[in-house]
């Protein structure tokens, strides 16, 4: 690529910019790994805070829509916004809090710390790695890439692992993640991503 035509060098800066975006929208998404160790010594408080931040990101949103923009969480929503989410309603955080919440609701302390584990890590770094590596895509996929995959494979295996101490019911989990985070789902692997893989590990372990 020849940097020095102008036509590549507004090609590259957007290709800059998008994976600016996308470690910033994971720096959050992979925060949420600290998330069952909260909820292992404030279970109640922190499934409250994290209802009340939905709701509250909820009612920014709506005001940002309507040229109402709420200090710093409309500015860190415009920073994190993907292309597709431009003038529409940012639907990335409200979908990850009610995968954790439900996750975490419906199954038990092991269970939903893989499923949390899973989508922190998992999705994290299979957007990120399928961004930054991601040159054989997917088809019918809508972009989905072999290594944003293989990513996802490798980073829910190594988490089921690490919480489970089985590699047999890791390996079935980290095959079923893989094959959830391929699916163009959009937001809203934020919550299948968890609850399934939850599922997956109440019923194998």
């Amino acid at each position: 690529m020849n940097l020095h035509c102008p036509y590549y060098g507004v090609l590259w800066r957007r290709y800059v910019n998008s994976v600016y975006k996308e470690i910033f929208r994971k720096i959050i998404h992979l925060g949420t790994a600290f998330i069952p160790l909260l909820l292992n010594h404030f279970y109640w408080p922190v499934e409250i805070l994290l209802i009340l931040a939905a709701a509250g990101f909820t009612l920014s949103e709506i005001l940002r829509l309507n040229g109402i923009n709420v200090p710093v969480v409309s500015q860190i929503t415009s920073v994190a916004a993907r292309k597709r989410d431009e003038g529409k309603f940012v639907l990335g955080p409200v979908t990850l809090v009610i995968g954790i919440v439900v996750t975490s609701l419906l199954f038990d302390e092991t269970c939903y710390t893989i499923g949390i584990l899973s989508l922190a890590f998992g999705d994290g770094l299979a957007s990120l790695s399928g961004k930054l590596f991601g040159r054989l895509h997917i088809p019918f996929t809508e972009g989905k890439t072999v290594a944003g995959s293989l990513a996802c494979f490798i980073a829910i295996f190594c988490c089921s692992y690490f919480v489970s101490c089985n590699a047999a019911v890791s390996l079935m989990i980290a095959l079923v993640g893989m094959a959830i985070e391929v699916f163009p789902l959009k937001d809203f692997d934020n919550i299948l991503i968890p609850i399934i893989l939850g599922f997956v590990s109440h019923i194998l372990l």
